[in-house]
């Protein structure tokens, strides 16, 4: 189950990065699919991570989450700018190799809450698919706008949709012991996730119906919870 939980993952990785390559979907807003994401990420590691975490015992992880993911991001970017400021998404096949990366902690993130709690396990792919596919989308932009030929393209997402399962097997060496510490490590990556790169790039110019979409994802991620 929890593989397919991993599978349904890279679909939406994958199925987002083939959107762009879609005529009619060209027109796609985006920034409120990024917003939706949002909304949906952060809720999920406020109302359902923390408190399977044991937080009083392992804040620690959270904050190392935060700041791992954090580094890894910004560490790739200035891999692929140097020393001189440039645009935070750049074109380089670095940025898309660190947007890749990513995916194994999501697959880990799946597969320590899987094995807490299914349900946990299945609100955290949700909130894996509402990021990823917007994800995959800049993805395929980035690609696209460096010259990468359509071969090229299909084979990156099939390669960042196969590291869901990879993270997921990695998960399952995670001792028991400690999978509340990783349970907190994935909260603090989704608060970074959703508060400082989904949150900023939705917001680059005030609209309310982005605030208001924003909202319906965290209401979504906190209805699921009622209903689990």
């Amino acid at each position: 189950m929890v593989f397919v939980l991993a599978v349904v993952a890279g679909l939406g990785d994958f199925i987002g990065g083939l959107l762009p390559l879609h005529p009619r979907a060209r027109n796609i807003s985006v920034r409120y699919m990024l917003a939706l994401a949002a909304g949906v990420v952060v809720a999920a590691a406020f109302f359902e991570l923390l408190p399977e975490a044991n937080i009083e015992a392992n804040w620690l992880f959270v904050g190392m989450g935060f700041f791992t993911y954090y580094l890894m991001e910004k560490g790739l970017e200035l891999h692929a700018c140097g020393e001189r400021e440039c645009s935070a998404r750049g074109t380089s096949w670095i940025t898309v190799v660190g947007m890749a990366s990513d995916n194994i902690l999501d697959g880990i993130g799946i597969g320590v809450g899987f094995a807490v709690n299914p349900l946990l396990g299945i609100i955290i792919t949700l909130a894996v698919v509402a990021h990823e596919v917007p994800q995959g989308m800049v993805t395929t932009a980035i690609m696209r706008e460096a010259g990468y030929k359509l071969n090229r393209i299909i084979a990156t997402l099939i390669f960042a949709a196969a590291l869901y399962p990879a993270g997921v097997a990695i998960s399952g060496f995670v001792p028991q012991s400690f999978i509340p510490m990783a349970v907190a490590f994935v909260a603090g990556v989704f608060i970074y996730v959703g508060a400082a790169a989904l949150l900023t790039e939705a917001h680059r110019r005030f609209d309310v119906r982005v605030l208001a979409t924003v909202m319906l994802g965290a209401v979504l991620a906190l209805g699921l919870r009622f209903l689990g």
